[in-house]
Formats: structure tokens, sequence, C-alpha cells
């Protein structure tokens, strides 16, 4: 699953141009009226060209710092995510990690959003998929899969494309309050699925998640 999003990567350069506005935690967005998998720019699979290697640390952390192999992770009441680290470390693996666990860890505490290291409308967009679930009074339980976790491209040192599989399937949505599972099972949580996050490096040197969207990869 190598893939660089051409147009994606025209949205981020052009987000660099400009000074970096102050990050501050913004309220959420109202609940979306469908539940679908996760996505903060509801694009269709952009195009693809050759990766580029990432000459810049992800974030803030260094790569002796950024796990390898496999690592699990529990994840609320019930919940275990399990990682597969790829075996060359890279920074900008753990920008992956970190938005997926937070984004499943704020489901299953029955949270209202999420916004660790996102930008403003990335963030709305999570977190009202996020509502989407605990609003309903509905949490997640078993085990996720996250693998094949890369680093797609780097845009000029402060843009970067981050791709990763997601299985799902030993996942069942259920009633938070009950532990029971809800008569209507999300039908996308059935198969591997790609998620995508991009993200722009700011002015402090933060990699924060410009927006993310999933599907138009083969994971197996």
């Amino acid at each position: 699953m190598r893939r660089t999003a051409i147009v994606l990567a025209l949205t981020l350069a052009a987000g660099c141009a400009a000074a970096d506005p102050p990050y501050r935690p913004q309220e959420a967005a109202p609940p979306a009226p469908e539940r679908s998998p996760a996505a903060t720019e509801p694009e269709s699979d952009p195009p693809q060209s050759e990766p580029a290697e990432s000459k810049e640390p992800g974030n803030t952390a260094t790569p002796a710092s950024v796990p390898t192999g496999t690592q699990t992770v529990n994840v609320g009441d019930g919940l275990r995510i399990r990682i597969d680290w790829p075996p060359k470390p890279d920074p900008l693996h753990k920008v992956m990690v970190d938005f997926y666990v937070g984004v499943r860890r704020a489901i299953a505490e029955g949270k209202s959003g999420y916004g660790e290291n996102m930008e403003f409308e990335a963030e709305e967009r999570i977190s009202q998929w996020i509502r989407a679930f605990t609003d309903e009074g509905e949490t997640i339980r078993g085990t996720a899969r996250l693998y094949d976790v890369e680093v797609a491209a780097v845009f000029d040192g402060k843009g970067a494309q981050v791709n990763a599989c997601v299985d799902e399937s030993d996942v069942t949505v259920v009633s938070a309050r009950t532990g029971k599972p809800i008569a209507r099972q999300p039908t996308w949580m059935r198969k591997p699925y790609t998620e995508t996050v991009l993200a722009h490096r700011s002015g402090d040197g933060v990699w924060r998640i410009r927006s993310s969207q999933t599907g138009g990869g083969r994971c197996a």
C-alpha cells in the first residue's frame, strides 16, 4: 500500500505557505446525521505517485523513542488495539498511531470529541464522528489491529501523508449501559480498510493533523 496524494499535497503546500495561526482547542460541531468510517475530509481516492522519504523528524519524538514490533494497548473497558509497528521507526508513524488510538479511546470512554495535535477543522469533523457513537449511548469493544503503517510522502519538510491499514472485524458496537451489541452493526467494520492522515508541521515543530480519510487502498 504505497500511494501519494498529489491533490492533497497541493492542499498542504498551500497551507504551509501561509503563516501558522495560533493553535487552540475549539468546541466541536453538531453531531453527524449518519455514521460512517471516520474522515475529516470527504475526498475521493487521491491519485498515486512515488512516495518521498522523510528527511526530517516526524514530531518532537526521536526515532529511538518510536516502538518497533507488536504492541497491544488496552483502551477503555473491553477494547484493545494491536499495533504492528514498522521495523524501521519514523516519528511520523506515531502521528498515525496516536490519532487512531486517541479517537477510539474517546469513543470507549464516552467523550464528546478528540483534539490532541489536530487542527481546528480536523478536530471538529472527528469529534462529530465520535459523538455519532457517544450521543447514542454506544461504545466499542473487542480487538482492533493497526498495521502496515507507512510514511507515503513528505512535502517540503512541512507536510506529510501517513497511511495505515485498519482491521476492526473483531470489534463490536455495544450499548454503553448494558454492554450488549446493538442490532445494526456497521458494515464497514467487517473488513480491513485504509486510514490516511495528512499532517502539517507548525512553527513550534509539532506535527498536527490537518485532515484524515478512509478507503481507497488495498488492505488484507
